[in-house]
């Protein structure tokens, strides 16, 4: 009970600081500098955006649903943080690499990018540097806002914020959030099959959760690879500013047609007056033109090619929700797990001779593509029959080993050589060398 009380009044105490510097803007809303007497008054246009953005917030801070994390790190604990460089930046915001203070690890900060391009072309618009940093800087208080209710682990962790009340009220705001690796698509491109698939499941896992969150349904709007990072090998979405949980209103099914670039998809106008279903379509449309197309079909096994060639139809004509999408992508993780994507075929381990407790001397080999080691050939296999296939389809292969080593599915990982080395104990590990290939040499 005295957990979950800390955990209340933490919530309370973020979503209270939110709504301090929200009010704290709101007062300085009106000036172009810094809230002094005699400032000039913002433009018109300047200041019905600002109020805009704020209601927006406000309707966000107190939307039900979610539970709101709570305060995390502060602004304290960022005194004394190391810089450690830029890691991107983007329209409005620009994220830094930090190292905090007392061993806290690495994080990145998000803060507004004051020579980003949204407060460039607002301050060419209506010159007043101050309003325009705030303009962005409402943006970023939405994406706390929502990292603070939406827990996912497709959803990069929000450690902390800082709110600043001190001069620029724009140049005080900062996100603290786990570290990611940018998402680099050429890379992805040249790993395993089975490490594509991941990602492409944990994608869809999240679009189920921003489908059926706490908030309603969430359509990321600006939905781009450079939106995600890879943290421990996991996809996780990290920009949340231009995520919107506002449906298409409609009088009739004319008003819901969905667009991009290539295609148009008529949906039907519900009885409540929103186009139904288009934020869910919108992420789900989106995920398979910038990653299924790209990441599943290359090298997978061939048995599953036939439920991935499926899912990329059923998804490109939005013949599937969410909901269908997962359990296809279920349904696929099952077969390969469970090694029953196997075709029936000749039992080939018994070519082998199988020395237990032992391995070769890593050395550097034959190359097949894609390998988890740019060394040699290493494979994830469902077990040692389906490596010896694998040993008979590639020429160059004499022998493969099969340790305790595993990949996240739970399957094998065995490294193919073209020739025996010299062997070495190791109690977790078994050598298969190839009969014809042990004829006459001493083991």
């Amino acid at each position: 009970m005295a957990a979950a009380g800390g955990t209340r009044r933490g919530a309370l105490v973020a979503l209270l600081s939110l709504l301090s510097l929200l009010a704290l803007l709101a007062l300085r809303a009106g000036h172009g500098g810094e809230g002094r007497a005699g400032s000039p008054r913002l433009p018109p246009g300047l200041l019905e955006e600002l109020r805009q953005r704020q209601r927006d917030l406000r309707r966000l801070a107190a939307a039900e649903g979610g539970q709101a994390e709570g305060a995390g790190l502060g602004c304290g604990d960022l005194r004394g943080a190391t810089g450690g460089g830029v890691l991107g930046s983007g329209f409005t915001k620009v994220v830094q690499r930090a190292a905090l203070p007392g061993g806290g690890g690495a994080v990145a900060l998000k803060s507004v990018h004051g020579a980003g391009r949204e407060v460039r072309q607002c301050e060419q618009r209506y010159g007043a540097p101050a309003g325009c940093r705030r303009l962005a800087a409402y943006k970023l208080l939405k994406e706390v806002a929502l990292l603070q209710r939406l827990r996912h682990p497709g959803i990069v962790q929000l450690r902390g914020h800082c709110l600043d009340s001190g001069g620029d009220p724009g140049a005080g705001v900062t996100a603290v959030l786990e570290l990611g690796a940018p998402l680099e698509m050429i890379q992805l491109l040249q790993t395993p099959w089975e490490e594509r698939f991941k990602i492409c499941l944990g994608l869809v896992k999240l679009l189920f959760y921003l489908a059926h969150s706490p908030l309603g349904s969430i359509v990321l709007l600006d939905f781009q690879p450079r939106q995600f990072v890879m943290v421990d090998g996991n996809l996780k979405v990290t920009d949340m500013d231009d995520a919107s949980t506002e449906e298409l209103s409609c009088k009739e099914d004319n008003d819901c047609t969905l667009d991009f670039p290539a295609k148009s998809f008529p949906l039907k106008c519900s009885s409540a007056g929103k186009c139904e279903g288009i934020n869910e379509k919108k992420n789900l449309f989106n995920a398979y033109r910038y990653f299924f197309t790209y990441l599943l079909p290359h090298s997978a096994p061939p048995a599953l090619q036939p439920f991935l060639s499926d899912i990329l139809n059923a998804t490109g004509d939005l013949r599937y929700g969410i909901n269908e999408t997962v359990t296809a992508f279920e349904k696929v993780l099952h077969l390969y797990k469970s090694g029953l994507y196997l075709q029936k075929r000749p039992l080939l381990l018994k070519e082998y001779i199988a020395l237990k407790g032992f391995r070769t001397v890593e050395a550097e080999d034959y190359k097949c593509w894609p390998s988890y080691s740019h060394l040699g050939c290493l494979l994830s296999v469902h077990s040692p029959e389906e490596a010896a296939a694998i040993c008979n389809s590639q020429s160059q292969c004499q022998s493969f080993i099969v340790t305790q080593q595993r990949t996240w599915t739970g399957r094998l990982l065995a490294s193919f050589q073209s020739s025996p080395t010299d062997l070495i104990p190791d109690a977790n590990a078994v050598v298969y060398i190839k009969r014809s290939a042990s004829s006459g040499k001493r083991l």
